[in-house]
């Protein structure tokens, strides 16, 4: 178990997402089920009883004896299969281990990470304020609004398959839904509803249904896919799509397209292509040659579109913050709202398709996109070490869920090359000192996340550490250690305090 207690390792163990100690002493300890419902709501983990943290995160027995053994684990058992106590029990026998450390015990409870249809995992028979969510080394209350969202996402019917018994047919833009046809007919001229009406074919495809007196409205992947954003947003009150392109740090933004700028229809469909034709733009996507001919449509451009439809078919429209995609200069970042159903780890291996939105995914597929169902995110790991890139990052932060994809265009052996680009930068005028900047060799992960804190700094203004927790997505400890070691290497400064810490970009008088 990757995440389990190995007791060869006790003395370099901390806490942190996936491990919580606790002592014990007492008995079975109150918190531990505030635990087992943030650890199975989250990504499973491993409950510690009979250990403290000390002062400096290292940990110790607390004196747990064989004779508190039997007591210990009666009362577990007895909780655990309490309704009243936990809404479900994920332990099984093989999940409960005892380990002897000295003349000490040690139980370890394995947490699995509840299924989409088990959660919410809650405590005291208590929805809404015994829910929990584990992030870094603590539990946190979940929100009325994250409940929700674990709630919606337990059906098998998906939200986007609703009916908008509100609005009518007509309120979806004929010109976006003949654009989609247009391009269903390219891809699949064959298909026995090319030549279906308008209605029928909104039908057959999923983005129009019959409500119980048999008139025709919207779906909500309808709505989504072929309506405009003023009407968009009266049912998904959170929707907003934004592309950010950033390729100069002394602006803003060089390009930027948002849903509700009024001056395009803001729907998924027009979003997708326009985005799309935007980031192969400014990728240098390597061609492919075949027949003495070059072939336009590579695995990168491929591996591209597979991830921008994924964004869109997985995000949880009625979640906060809506989709973000920013580009720069060599990394592209795609963030939607809603964590990933399917858990990172079974994202990454693939081989599970499960997405937020079925219906959308099924209008995708019809025109060639998103077809390789439960193999995208694979194939793009796949595609980025075949072309020698830095691998891509995924994250996942809570309160609110929310996924975030880092594609890096950067090659893993130009990684000293382009950190020393980076800390040489000039902006506005400053000249930024050079001759330290490259002397540590950096992973590719720190490689990217030094990209980035260099390109949101700007020239004279001083940022705290938590300045980049939004950014980054890590913990402030980790950000602590990227600004010291971007000091040591001269491309950025400190004010010299310990309380009250500041940063800037180097310069020199």
């Amino acid at each position: 178990m990757e995440y389990g207690f190995d007791l060869n390792k006790f003395d370099a163990y901390r806490e942190d997402n996936r491990r919580e100690v606790k002592k014990a002493t007492g008995g079975l300890p109150v918190s531990l089920w505030e635990t087992y419902s943030a650890m199975a709501n989250t990504y499973g983990g491993v409950i510690l009883l009979g250990i403290k943290e000390l002062p400096d995160r290292s940990w110790k027995t607390t004196g747990l004896k064989l004779s508190d053994q039997e007591k210990i684990l009666d009362d577990f058992w007895n909780q655990a299969h309490n309704p009243q106590k936990v809404s479900i029990n994920l332990f099984s026998e093989k999940d409960v281990s005892v380990y002897t450390i000295g003349n000490d015990i040690v139980i370890a409870l394995h947490v699995p990470m509840a299924k989409r249809e088990q959660k919410p995992v809650y405590i005291n028979n208590d929805m809404f304020r015994g829910t929990y969510q584990r992030t870094h080394t603590g539990d946190y209350r979940c929100t009325n609004e994250q409940v929700k969202a674990m709630l919606r996402d337990q059906v098998e019917q998906t939200s986007d398959m609703n009916i908008m018994g509100n609005m009518e047919v007509s309120d979806l833009d004929l010109e976006t839904v003949h654009r989609y046809r247009n391009r269903h007919r390219f891809f699949k001229p064959s298909h026995p509803w090319i030549d279906l009406n308008d209605e029928d074919y909104l039908f057959m495809i999923g983005a129009i249904d019959k409500d119980k007196h048999g008139a025709f409205h919207p779906t909500g992947a309808g709505l989504l896919m072929f309506g405009n954003e003023y009407r968009i947003v009266r049912q998904y009150h959170e929707y907003f799509l934004d592309y950010r392109e950033m390729l100069d740090p002394a602006i803003r933004w060089t390009d930027r397209l948002y849903s509700s700028s009024g001056e395009w229809t803001g729907n998924l469909f027009d979003f997708y292509f326009r985005v799309y034709n935007k980031i192969i733009l400014n990728v240098k996507v390597p061609f492919k040659m075949s027949g003495g001919e070059r072939v336009d449509d590579t695995p990168v451009h491929r591996a591209l579109r597979e991830v921008l439809a994924n964004c869109l078919v997985n995000s949880d429209f009625y979640v906060p913050r809506g989709i973000v995609i920013k580009q720069k200069n060599d990394i592209l970042i795609i963030e939607n709202p809603g964590t990933i159903r399917v858990g990172k780890y079974q994202m990454k291996v693939g081989g599970e398709s499960d997405p937020r939105n079925k219906a959308l995914m099924k209008m995708f597929n019809l025109i060639g996109i998103g077809e390789r169902a439960g193999s995208g995110v694979p194939e793009l790991f796949s595609v980025w070490e075949q072309e020698g890139w830095m691998e891509p990052d995924i994250k996942e932060t809570y309160n609110p869920g929310r996924t975030i994809l880092t594609l890096p265009f950067m090659k893993k052996n130009e990684e000293a090359k382009r950190r020393k680009e980076n800390c040489g930068k000039k902006s506005a005028g400053t000249k930024v000192r050079e001759e330290n900047c490259g002397k540590k060799t950096a992973g590719r992960k720190t490689l990217a996340q030094y990209e980035m804190m260099l390109s949101m700094m700007q020239p004279d203004v001083w940022y705290r550490s938590s300045d980049f927790s939004q950014l980054l997505h890590v913990k402030e400890r980790r950000i602590q250690t990227l600004l010291k070691e971007l000091c040591e290497n001269g491309c950025i400064e400190d004010n010299g305090l310990i309380k009250g810490k500041r940063y800037k970009k180097h310069t020199t008088e």
